[in-house]
């Protein structure tokens, strides 16, 4: 079978962005110049195609990634498709809360245009997407948008991206006016000005550079052409020697530098007023890379245990990775899942390499945000979704059953709050089940789990708001009427002394007996040396360390694997208050067995008792989720800020301006944030805006875990 549109004009990329930079609108406008759409939404309106979500369209803010297809080729508007090209949309959203659609998608898309807001220039999201971005080795194009709004700076946006994320940033436009009289772009590679007329400034008009910004021009030009030769020395000499480069060789050694994360270009505009869209397009498909781009991806054969690689070509064995879950209330359950090598029709069989299972596919749709077209085949390169799988997971690579492979899984950041759950009524109560088990499946950093000494449903996630969402589509998409306690912070336990414990479990009731004997030592787990080769006798997991040094058989090999169960089931609840314990290294080097009475089951025990004993004598603390806080406020409100900071265990870090306004950024632990963005309000007549981001897990004051001990207790 063959596509009707080269795999060379196909472009995988996403849209994000801080809260309210303008993804959203930036995204409505791509559907409207591509076509897709003949009415352009606006987020104020609560109309747009990619918000499309009640609750996103009520708060005016993204919560879960949009997808959409469309062709976008300015100087065709024909239909053959082979002469456009193909543009995977992903509008990502920008509350930290909902930060795993950001890392979920960083992993599949092959490009990204991070939007900057005109006035903040880089926020704290925009920190942590391109973290993100740079752990994935992702290809960018800034974007600095609402350049019509008052107090707008280009050069100032510009300047904070240099500063707090990339010296390798270059303008690759510049404005023409700023706030009102924001008017235009001039493109420095071509030396031309762009206007946006007509309807929705659909017409783009190309005219001579304004004399008062000629200067300006030649001078970034020239840096700009300097930062593209320096990546090829052939260029670098002719540019020395005088000569004049071609724009299409600059071009080409642009977008090379580009994919390589050598250079990400700076264009800049304002969706809102539909000026500089465009060119945002023109770039993406200029310098972004296409599939054929970019390295093959990597797995492991699960046969064979070997690594192999699957290149982006149809007419190799099809692999694809699954990276969202979705319940569609028309066509039930959506896999999202992006194809990187063959092709997949309805029909056929493919192959779960996480669970061993083969499934059936029996429909495919490709995705508009909330509507969906069905498809009968989706080839290397495409973002698409299945409908009605049943045994899949978030991370699984679904194959070719004859060439299985396991590609890289998608990692999620740990819950830093959870709450108590529980259904209004008994007909509530198995509703509550469903709507919990699905919303988990769907997203990775919402856990439920069942307090064993209360019985309680808890239920945790990134942040209030984000439990908020989650509480309010049980009642909407699942009918589930369900009360909530207070919010609690997600504490942690580890160790911060070394300990060497011995245990024996035996007991005697008539007949066969247990006999179970293990010698541990603990101490605090240290990071890890990516230079230093793991030992053989040493099994790392998250947050954990077995290592077996066990000689001469004292304990046979048959029980090493019940002791690790019974040390990791230890440390599901520690000993000051039954939190889950972290980052604790365990060896067992000693023990002894019974030819008779030993059994899996006795040294499970002796181990989980063992290391309780362990964690009590190896000077056990409480660990708590610290925020980083950045707080925007007025500069006659500083003082009331860093007060409110100070009093909650605050460590304030920086201050700084932005615009007229004052910056300050802190550590504060999560425990002392519930609530702080009303108490803001009232502090600063609502205002000064809070920007809250999880930083790292700190140790508890003592004073501060004997309260919280208790209060467990």
């Amino acid at each position: 079978m063959s596509r009707d549109y080269p795999l060379e004009k196909v472009r995988n990329f996403g849209i994000v962005a801080h809260v309210d930079a303008g993804k959203t609108t930036t995204s409505e406008r791509i559907l409207y110049y591509t076509g897709e759409s003949h009415k352009i939404g606006e987020v104020h309106d609560g109309n747009t195609v990619t918000d499309w979500m009640e609750q996103e369209r009520e708060r005016g803010i993204t919560i879960t990634a949009a997808a959409i297809t469309c062709f976008w080729n300015p100087s065709y508007m024909g239909t053959d498709l082979s002469q456009k090209v193909r543009f995977n949309v992903i509008d990502t959203p920008g509350h930290i809360d909902f930060t795993s659609e950001v890392k979920r998608s960083m992993r599949v898309l092959d490009g990204a245009v991070v939007v900057f807001d005109g006035v903040a220039g880089v926020e704290p999201q925009s920190e942590t997407n391109w973290r993100y971005a740079e752990e994935a080795e992702v290809p960018r194009i800034c974007y600095i948008n609402k350049l019509d709004r008052t107090g707008a700076s280009f050069e100032k946006s510009y300047a904070s991206i240099l500063d707090r994320l990339s010296t390798k940033a270059v303008r690759l436009q510049i404005p023409i006016g700023a706030e009102g009289d924001f008017d235009g772009v001039v493109d420095l590679l071509s030396m031309k000005a762009y206007k946006f007329e007509g309807e929705m400034g659909k017409q783009v008009v190309a005219y001579d550079i304004p004399e008062n910004l000629m200067a300006d021009a030649k001078k970034y030009r020239a840096e700009l052409v300097e930062r593209i030769v320096e990546n090829d020395e052939k260029l670098m000499t002719e540019y020395l020697d005088g000569k004049e480069i071609a724009l299409d060789v600059l071009k080409a050694n642009l977008r090379k530098a580009v994919i390589k994360n050598e250079i990400f270009p700076v264009l800049t505009g304002s969706s809102l007023k539909n000026k500089g869209v465009q060119l945002v397009l023109d770039a993406v498909v200029d310098y972004l890379p296409s599939p054929l781009d970019l390295p093959p991806a990597s797995g492991i054969n699960t046969d064979t245990g070997a690594e192999e690689t699957r290149p982006a070509l149809d007419d190799g064995p099809f692999a694809a990775l699954v990276f969202k879950l979705q319940v569609d209330p028309f066509v039930g359950a959506l896999t999202f899942f992006r194809v990187y090598s063959g092709f997949i029709n309805t029909g056929d069989t493919v192959y779960n390499s996480a669970n061993n299972k083969k499934e059936r596919i029996g429909r495919i749709v490709r995705l508009q945000a909330d509507k969906r077209e069905e498809v009968k085949t989706v080839y290397a390169g495409e973002i698409a979704a299945f409908v009605g799988m049943k045994e899949v997971k978030i991370g699984n690579t679904v194959c070719d059953p004859e060439h299985p492979i396991a590609l890289e899984s998608i990692v999620f950041p740990q819950p830093v709050i959870s709450m108590r759950i529980e259904p209004k009524t008994k007909a509530d109560q198995e509703k509550l089940g469903i709507a919990l088990s699905r919303l988990s499946d769907e997203d990775p950093t919402f856990r439920v789990n069942s307090d064993p000494e209360t019985g309680e449903t808890i239920i945790a996630g990134m942040g209030e708001l984000h439990l908020e969402i989650l509480v309010d589509r049980m009642k909407r998409e699942f009918g589930v009427d369900a009360t909530t306690g207070k919010p609690q912070v997600a504490f942690r336990e580890t160790i911060q002394g070394e300990a060497d414990v011995e245990y024996k479990h035996i007991k005697q009731t008539g007949g066969r007996g247990q006999y179970g004997h293990v010698k541990i030592r603990v101490k605090p787990l240290e990071p890890v040396d990516p230079d230093k080769k793991v030992k053989a006798n040493v099994d790392r997991e998250d947050h954990f360390e077995f290592i077996n040094n066990i000689k001469g058989g004292v304990i046979p090999a048959e029980y090493i694997t019940p002791i690790k169960k019974g040390l990791k089931e230890a440390m599901d609840r520690g000993v000051l208050a039954g939190f889950p314990v972290v980052d604790i290294s365990v060896d067992l080097y000693d023990g002894s067995f019974h030819e008779v009475d030993s059994s899996e089951i006795a040294f499970k025990l002796a181990a989980i008792n063992a290391m309780q004993d362990a964690m009590k004598a190896a000077k056990p603390v409480l660990l708590e989720p610290v925020m980083k806080l950045e707080v925007v406020t007025p500069e006659k409100f500083l003082g009331d800020v860093t007060g409110s900071i100070n009093s909650k265990r605050g460590l304030i870090e920086a201050m700084g301006e932005r615009g007229q306004a004052r910056v300050v950024t802190a550590k504060v632990p999560l425990s002392e944030l519930f609530g702080y963005t009303t108490q803001l309000r009232s502090l600063t007549e609502g205002r000064a805006v809070p920007n809250l981001e999880f930083s790292h897990y700190a140790v508890v004051p003592r004073n501060v875990a004997d309260e919280v001990i208790a209060a467990r207790k």
